[in-house]
């Protein structure tokens, strides 16, 4: 539903309605746009699973060394689950950058929807719950070009889809929370997508264990929320070996924690620009 349908109802039934409308709001513009974001949140994954799953993959199977690094498991397998958690984390990273800022300063989307009965809490939460919707879609379609290619060694992969989803909506509120702040993009979002997504990705145990890592880099990487979800998917799509349960909790916690606080930041800083 567009914002000027929201306002034409008169009234939003209830704080979950007028998320709902913001996420139909979001849903309508996709369904019509979805070919501009396709190669950001599905072709771009799946170019790395075949470069390195399948590429990469040919290369190191039947090494000693790779299999020892990967459990036994086939590295494509391996791979997969950290590629999906990776896939939705830079989707979060980048849907809470250029699009929040448009709907502040250049389309002003956000503007027309609170000029009706919705809030601007409403719209930080429709926002990041247009993310998790929009990560799951984007994740199953990937889950079955991994199981077409061979790289899903059973339904456990499926389970992957929520926790890379809670991964990517960890990283999105707080990036969503500081767009918000920004009047005009500047250096910010490049600085965003360099110094903190780009060495995530190839620094949080997606293409190679974080044991590979010197010890002196490993504490780095405890703070990375990619690192916490990939060690959640992958024994959940491999069937294990399964960490030890503090482990398992340390990592739900650490995302909970962090979508918990962005998401309270993005409300605020999303309430108090709109109540200008």
């Amino acid at each position: 539903m567009t914002a000027e349908g929201v306002r034409s109802t008169g009234r939003v039934p209830g704080r979950l309605g007028g998320v709902a409308r913001v996420v139909e709001n979001h849903w309508e513009w996709y369904r019509r746009n979805w070919r501009a974001t396709a190669v950001s949140t599905i072709v771009q994954p799946l170019l790395f699973l075949l470069a390195f799953g399948v590429g990469f993959g040919a290369l190191v199977r039947g090494s000693g060394q790779a299999a020892a690094a990967t459990g036994g498991a086939d590295y494509l397998a391996w791979l997969a689950p950290g590629l999906l958690a990776m896939s939705a984390v830079q989707t979060g990273a980048f849907d809470s950058t250029y699009p929040v800022l448009s709907g502040f300063k250049w389309q002003r989307t956000y503007s027309a929807m609170t000029a009706g009965p919705i809030t601007p809490g409403q719209v930080a939460l429709g926002h990041l719950g247009w993310l998790a919707v929009k990560m799951a879609g984007a994740g199953l379609v990937f889950v079955a070009v991994i199981a077409l290619l061979g790289g899903a060694t059973g339904a456990g992969i499926l389970v992957s889809v929520p926790i890379a989803v809670l991964t990517g909506v960890a990283v999105a509120a707080p990036i969503t929370a500081y767009s918000a702040t920004l009047e005009t993009e500047g250096a910010s979002f490049p600085a965003i997508f360099r110094f903190v997504v780009i060495p995530m990705t190839l620094f949080s145990g997606t293409f190679f264990p974080v044991d590979r890592l010197p010890e002196l880099v490993r504490p780095l990487v405890w703070v990375s929320p990619l690192w916490h979800g990939t060690e959640l998917a992958r024994p959940v799509a491999l069937g294990g070996p399964w960490p030890a349960w503090p482990a398992v909790v340390g990592h739900v916690v650490f995302l909970a924690a962090l979508l918990a606080a962005g998401t309270a930041l993005a409300v605020r800083t999303f309430t108090r620009r709109l109540a200008r």
